[in-house]
C-alpha cells in the first residue's frame, strides 16, 4: 500500500470510529506495524490534521475536520458509475475488490447529492461471458507487467496440447468473452496471446526481461497493425 493511501485510510478510520482507536487497532486494519501508524499519525499531525490522543490511549479525529469535497460534473459522476459496473464484466476478483475500495473512498469525500448519483445511478451493464481464471491470480500478472518480470506458464492450447512457456508479459487484454495476456514468447521468438482460462500453472521468475517495455509495446502494436491479431495461443 502506498503511504499516501495509508494516510487517507487512517483519517477515514478515525472519522468513522465511535471512540478512540489505538495504533494497534489501526495497524491491524491496514496490515502494517503499530510503529508505522505512530509515524504516520505524527506526519498527519505535523500537516495540521487535528488528531488528538497518545500512544497506549488511542487517537481521535477532532470533530468538524473533513477532507475537501471532490467536485464532479454530472457526466463525470455518470462515468464513475458506469465504469465501476463495467469492471464486473472482467472476471478479475482483485479488480472488483479494488473498485469497491475506490468507490468507498470517493463516496467519503463527495457532496451528498453527487454521492447519491454515483451509488444509485440507473445504469445497468450486462455480465461478460469470459471464464473466471482457475488457479492463477490476475493481480500477479499485472504485477509482473509492472515489474518487467518473466513468467513461466503451463499452457493448454485449443486442441488441449500442453506446453511450457517462458514469456515476457506486456499487457492484459480484457474482452467480453475472454481475457488474454499479450506477451513475447521465448519458445516462438514472437508475440503471442495466452488465454488466462487456459493457463494451468503460473510462476513469476526472478529474471527481468532485457528489452525496454516501450519497445516491446511498439513492436506488439506494429505486429497487430500488420497482421490484425498476432499469432496467438488461442
Amino acid at each position: 500500500m502506498r503511504r499516501a493511501d495509508r494516510l487517507f485510510d487512517i483519517i477515514q478510520a478515525l472519522r468513522s470510529a465511535s471512540g478512540p482507536l489505538t495504533a494497534a487497532a489501526i495497524a491491524g486494519r491496514l496490515e502494517v506495524t503499530p510503529r508505522t501508524i505512530y509515524r504516520d499519525i505524527a506526519s498527519l499531525q505535523a500537516s495540521r490534521v487535528p488528531i488528538e490522543g497518545a500512544a497506549g490511549v488511542g487517537y481521535v479525529l477532532r470533530r468538524g475536520f473533513d477532507l475537501p469535497p471532490l467536485m464532479f460534473s454530472t457526466e463525470e459522476a455518470d462515468a464513475i458509475a458506469v465504469g465501476m459496473r463495467l469492471l464486473h464484466r472482467l472476471r478479475d476478483a482483485e479488480l472488483w475488490e479494488a473498485a469497491e475500495r475506490v468507490l468507498s473512498k470517493i463516496a467519503a469525500v463527495l457532496p451528498e447529492s453527487v454521492r447519491r448519483s454515483v451509488g444509485s445511478a440507473p445504469f445497468y451493464v450486462s455480465d461478460g461471458s469470459s471464464s473466471v481464471p482457475d488457479g492463477i491470480s490476475l493481480s500477479v500478472v499485472r504485477a509482473a507487467i509492472r515489474d518487467r518480470r518473466k513468467l513461466r506458464l503451463g499452457y493448454g492450447d485449443g486442441e488441449a496440447r500442453q506446453t511450457e512457456r517462458t514469456v515476457w508479459p506486456i499487457a492484459l487484454m480484457y474482452y467480453v468473452d475472454v481475457t488474454v495476456v499479450a506477451a513475447w514468447c521465448e519458445l516462438r521468438s514472437d508475440y503471442r496471446h495466452f488465454r488466462v482460462d487456459r493457463i494451468r500453472t503460473l510462476s513469476v521468475l526472478d529474471d527481468r526481461y532485457p528489452a525496454d517495455q516501450r519497445d516491446l509495446v511498439a513492436g506488439y502494436e506494429a505486429a497487430h497493425d500488420a497482421h490484425g491479431v498476432p499469432a496467438s495461443g488461442f
